[in-house]
């Protein structure tokens, strides 16, 4: 399934005119607390590796006219990070770092990645975009990488306040091609005169070079025509049913069920059913961060052509009712079951981080050779209840008024939802199903059975009430 996806978003960049995607992120997040966490398979680095490599073969195929160019990023450690700070500090011995973080990038390169793209984050201090060991040493040396390896976004900036020097250190570091959203003259000029010095040596110039062009030439850029005239552009198979029903498919195998009490689930289609939140009809929720816009956006019709839950429980059965008073409506006169859609809305990277605690920053910035970006957390707590009181509020206005509950969640990862599970009668993990809805009203009315399993562990106040695993 990981590398039909592969095949397919292949297909779907290529339809916009680009070759290149910045995919798979085969970071191990570690702490949900991270605004990162959704972009990662799951805490087990075993989980990550197994689609790493298929991923990577999806993407690229052949690297024939059905292919596009993979980056395995973030090199390396980005979902270790203390507090899981984003582009924050990774502490731990090499064993560590290996077994947990490095590991799902063996079997990416072994299925030919060409890219590797540089952590935003440090390991042990030192700045990844900046660490030698880690770039050339490992990736390159030891690992025999021969592929580019490219900076993220602004990446160096932080290695150093004067320019120059931060230039120097990526370069000499092993990065070999360059993001750089505004100073590009200034790069430019700065590494002109670096090389003129002899603070960078022409060698790395020619390594960088002869990687870059290694990949155009694998990937036959020397040989293809322009953009829009390949064979995908503009191609009608964009957003194609073919398409979206691979992706219904992950949704459908990806959803995790927590708790069925009663036999709630599955749902019959002659059931007279409320379907509640404010989640339930935001197509932009559904997609999370990354999705149009950098930070997403909400709404039915932030994505188009997509299908919300409510759109598709609505299909499902001619007796669907949309709550448009927070579940207040709810009754059991008229409604046998409610469906109740929660969750959190779309963000990305440091914007989605949860610090409970500013001092964090404080604390992390301290442990960092370099210098630390600074963003507007998505909240202070891991309870859902404290960061969306207005979902468990819909809940309890169901719940009161007599009518079963199945809540269906909506998040980039697990949060602490003690109270929101008590009143549930089931309890769906439905994670960011992106586009396609449908994929949850196929194991809500059970035309598929619930087989996802958990790829993180489930908090509780005080501990874990699900482990890694789990699913009903």
């Amino acid at each position: 399934l990981v590398e039909r996806i592969g095949r397919i978003t292949a297909k779907e960049v290529l339809a916009a005119g680009v070759e290149w995607t910045f995919a798979p992120t085969l970071a191990v997040a570690q702490d949900p607390h991270w605004g990162r966490t959704y972009e990662s398979y799951s805490i087990d680095p075993d989980v990550v590796a197994s689609y790493a490599g298929r991923f990577v073969t999806g993407l690229q195929n052949d690297l024939g006219d059905d292919s596009v160019i993979a980056c395995a990023k973030h090199w390396v450690g980005d979902g270790g990070t203390t507090h899981g700070i984003d582009q924050g500090e990774t502490t731990l011995n090499y064993e560590t770092l290996e077994a947990i973080h490095i590991q799902p990038y063996q079997p990416a390169l072994d299925a030919g990645v060409l890219t590797v793209m540089v952590s935003f984050n440090s390991w042990n201090g030192t700045k990844c975009h900046g660490h030698e060991d880690l770039v050339t040493g490992l990736l390159k040396q030891k690992l025999g990488f021969g592929g580019l390896v490219i900076s993220d976004w602004d990446g160096i900036d932080q290695l150093d306040d004067d320019y120059t020097r931060a230039v120097a250190l990526s370069v000499n570091a092993g990065v070999d091609l360059f993001m750089v959203s505004e100073k590009w003259q200034e790069f430019i000029l700065a590494l002109s005169q670096l090389v003129a010095d002899g603070i960078v040596p022409m060698r790395r110039i020619d390594d960088a070079v002869r990687r870059i062009l290694s990949v155009k030439q694998a990937y036959g850029l020397f040989t293809k025509p322009r953009p829009r005239d390949r064979k995908w552009s503009g191609h009608e198979s964009f957003g194609s049913v073919a398409h979206r029903e691979v992706a219904r498919e992950a949704v459908r195998k990806s959803a995790v069920l927590l708790k069925n009490e009663r036999g709630l689930l599955p749902l019959k289609t002659n059931a007279r059913i409320l379907v509640a939140g404010r989640r339930a009809s935001d197509s932009g929720a559904q997609c999370g961060g990354f999705t149009i816009a950098w930070q997403g956006q909400t709404g039915a019709d932030a994505v188009p052509g997509a299908t919300t839950i409510w759109d598709a429980v609505n299909r499902a059965t001619p007796h669907a009712e949309l709550s448009l008073a927070d579940g207040t409506d709810a009754d059991p006169g008229r409604h046998d079951v409610a469906v109740v859609v929660i969750g959190e809305v779309p963000y990305a990277e440091g914007f989605g981080d949860i610090r409970e605690d500013d001092n964090v920053m404080v604390q992390t910035g301290s442990m960092i050779r370099g210098s630390l970006k600074t963003l507007e957390p998505y909240g202070r707590s891991m309870v859902l209840a404290e960061l969306h009181p207005e979902e468990l509020a819909t809940i309890r206005n169901v719940v009161q008024r007599g009518v079963p509950v199945v809540v269906v969640m909506i998040s980039g990862r697990p949060l602490v939802t003690d109270e929101e599970m008590k009143l549930a009668d089931a309890f769906v993990a439905a994670w960011l199903p992106g586009s396609e809805g449908t994929g949850i009203a196929d194991v809500l009315f059970g035309q598929t059975p619930f087989n996802g399993k958990l790829p993180f562990p489930w908090p509780t106040t005080g501990g874990v009430s699900f482990p890694v695993g789990f699913g009903l």
